[in-house]
């Protein structure tokens, strides 16, 4: 076999082979042998090497006449071959796409609806199932009436189970409630009936002001005590507002000392200590000191206290007023006073009002009663 390369220009531009020579070609490292005669082959003139082909032996010229020549070819790892499968699968799919669409748009061709009807088109969903839902109910139903119709006595076992729970709530409240009396009992106990005398009190406090609310006196009492507190404004303005708390204090003592609490030793006592207190500590003038105290006399005194108390508190409310100048008199009759009225007098007032409507209430209820 003779092969003439013209692209490598060799010394020698034309060689024979002999019969016997075998050309080797490794193609996927696989030797195949080709055995020719000597023949005359055409030019041999490649177009593009791949980068993988080597020959045996580069020089100037090619081994001489006699020796054997061999090839060797490689792959590039089957890159290529995988790649055009990859090609052929896409090509496959492309053509079975476009003859899914052609069928359909051959159907669509051949359907008598309108071409303007045509895209409203769609395929109608296949009905629901619903026979399995049927046998599901059927086993349901069964197994409702083997569980509570066969059973005869499910309600009792109900009701037990039902009265056992509640038994057994019961008795962990009752082991936590004498956990925490074993251990806080005592404050819990003393917690317990100090809300309770509270609340007997006052009920006991409210049912004497409704059974025995002396109306009279304490009209009378709200009378003379708002004449000293009207007296007191007249020479000190602001005299009453600016101790609220002593006049209320007054009127707590008053009350003890005619429900007999206090004696009247500690009676009088207390007044000297309400004089003291807003005389030398508060630094308050007489008239605005002795307040506290000729309420309280006025309040819960005899007669002949009453009318000692108002006089000796009013002739020292002239001397006081007389012994101002008239400027601080212009100015005590032009400062603005509140309305505060003093608790005592509220708290007279309101038993007035419950004693009265306590009356109406049984009136009335007596007058339908017998009606």
């Amino acid at each position: 076999m003779s092969l003439a390369i013209s692209s490598l220009k060799p010394p020698h531009s034309a060689f024979s082979l002999s019969s016997q020579t075998r050309l080797y070609t490794r193609t996927r490292n696989v030797i195949l042998p080709f055995r020719s005669s000597s023949i005359r082959s055409q030019s041999l003139i490649p177009k593009r090497i791949p980068n993988s082909l080597r020959l045996s032996s580069i020089g100037l010229g090619f081994p001489p006449i006699g020796r054997n020549l061999g090839f060797r070819a490689r792959a590039e790892n089957g890159e290529d071959e995988r790649e055009r499968e990859r090609e052929r699968e896409r090509e496959k799919e492309r053509e079975r796409e476009r003859t899914v669409d052609r069928d359909f748009e051959e159907a669509r061709k051949n359907h008598s609806t309108p071409d303007r009807f045509r895209y409203l088109m769609k395929e109608a969903p296949d009905p629901p199932l619903r026979w399995p839902w049927f046998v599901a109910l059927a086993f349901l139903l069964y197994a409702w009436r083997s569980v509570l119709w066969e059973l005869s006595n499910w309600k009792t076992i109900a009701a037990r189970i039902v009265q056992f729970v509640v038994n057994l709530v019961g008795y962990i409240l009752k082991l936590a409630v004498a956990l925490i009396f074993h251990f806080i009992g005592d404050p819990i106990t003393s917690t317990i009936r100090g809300i309770e005398t509270v609340c007997i009190t006052v009920e006991d406090f409210y049912t004497a002001v409704v059974e025995y609310t002396p109306i009279p006196e304490l009209i009378t009492i709200i009378m003379l005590v708002s004449a000293i507190l009207a007296i007191a404004e007249a020479a000190v303005p602001d005299s009453v507002e600016s101790q609220p708390y002593l006049l209320t204090t007054a009127g707590i003592i008053g009350f003890a000392a005619v429900k007999g609490f206090i004696s009247e030793l500690y009676f009088w006592m207390l007044l000297v200590g309400l004089f003291g207190f807003a005389r030398f500590v508060k630094k308050r003038d007489y008239v605005s000191s002795l307040l506290p105290v000729a309420a309280a006399l006025t309040a819960v005194g005899e007669a002949w206290v009453r009318v000692l108390a108002m006089t000796s508190y009013m002739a020292l409310a002239i001397v006081h007023h007389s012994k101002k100048p008239s400027k601080d008199i212009d100015e005590g009759e032009a400062a603005v006073t509140g309305e505060k009225v003093p608790i005592p007098l509220l708290c007279a007032a309101l038993a007035i009002g419950v004693r009265v409507a306590a009356k109406w209430v049984a009136h009335r209820h007596s007058t339908w009663k017998i009606v």
